[in-house]
């Protein structure tokens, strides 16, 4: 496995000649921005991850129109039984206040206020029984939501399916969060979620102390051994830069994924490494890391800094964003 690793979006859920099964492994376990394990012991706990939802709750004005990101035109006439399909999505429905609407979760959907719904996925596909089951009157998803199948059993059986963008960098939520809002018909609350976000982005965004320390993200699933370092565009980037650090894998001239190697280490040279939590756990803590390649090269593995952040929150690029960053600066610090 060897060059720069690009995660197309939308992709095919078939097996293009040019991927290895490694690489599409990576790719359903980042679209669901955490492993397949990640929703299986119930969401955490931790302030950082619970959504706070705007006041007062709204109320939808349906029907609407939406158009789909897969280019269809879309009639949504009730909002009463939403299952979000997307980790991401389920985040801004219950930020927008409708999480009393929602009646199922994918895996990847970690935050308390989900723990007790059933989960609709198998690893990250979607299961269309398990929906089906749940009477839903809206499913809403991106352009990762699959697989294909699945979505159309659920649109031939007449529920209302909608793709909403994408989110990868800062750039991409307030358009996320308008996209939802429009599908569930309240404009207004949605204009008022951008803005607190937006405004809660804004106060997170920080320089760290001293001179701006270089951050590698690293993509670990030990036991799928896959060990990847993000670059330019692998969604980190937009993190470690909004707190005037340095993305490692840019630096070195990378592009989105590339897989990890010693000397791609050595001449990033970070001061510090983020990861997501149970990515670390898969290689045994710090200790099994510095076992990598070129990891304990590096001044992040002389020092042992190592930023860990939940697997269902480092990538949602949502309304806890804000929330993502002070986490990030606040564990650099202790490290420093």
């Amino acid at each position: 496995m060897s060059g720069s690793i690009t995660l197309q979006r939308p992709f095919s859920r078939g097996t293009p000649g040019a991927l290895t099964l490694s690489v599409l492994m990576v790719i359903a376990l980042l679209t669901g921005c955490s492993a397949a394990d990640a929703g299986q012991g119930g969401p955490k706990g931790s302030d950082t991850a619970v959504v706070i939802p705007i006041e007062p709750p709204p109320v939808p004005v349906l029907p609407v129109t939406v158009e789909s990101t897969d280019g269809r035109a879309v009639e949504v006439s009730d909002a009463s039984r939403i299952v979000p399909v997307s980790a991401g999505v389920a985040e801004i429905v219950f930020s927008l206040g409708l999480g009393d609407k929602v009646v199922g979760r994918d895996v990847a959907t970690t935050f308390p206020q989900a723990a007790d719904l059933p989960i609709i996925t198998r690893a990250h596909d979607i299961a269309a029984e398990g929906v089906l089951s749940l009477r839903p009157s809206l499913v809403i998803g991106d352009a990762t939501s699959g697989p294909p199948e699945a979505l159309e059993q659920l649109r031939r059986a007449g529920i209302p399916v909608v793709l909403v963008p994408e989110a990868w960098s800062l750039d991409d939520i307030a358009p996320r969060i308008r996209a939802v809002a429009e599908a569930v018909g309240i404009v207004a609350a949605g204009d008022a979620l951008v803005e607190r976000t937006t405004n809660d982005v804004a106060a997170a965004r920080s320089s760290l102390p001293g001179d701006p320390p270089t951050i590698a993200f690293l993509y670990l699933r030990g036991q799928a051994s896959i060990y990847l370092l993000g670059g330019r565009g692998a969604g980190a980037d937009s993190l470690v830069e909004a707190l005037g650090a340095v993305d490692a894998g840019t630096k070195a001239g990378l592009d989105k994924f590339t897989p990890l190697t010693a000397e791609a280490m050595v001449r990033a040279q970070p001061d510090v490494i983020l990861v997501m939590d149970k990515g670390l756990d898969s290689v045994g803590g710090v200790d099994g890391l510095l076992k990598l390649p070129g990891i304990a090269q590096t001044p992040a593995g002389r020092d042992r800094r190592v930023v860990a952040v939940d697997d269902g929150l480092l990538l949602t690029f949502g309304p806890r964003t804000g929330a993502v960053l002070r986490e990030i600066a606040a564990q650099v610090r202790t490290d420093g």
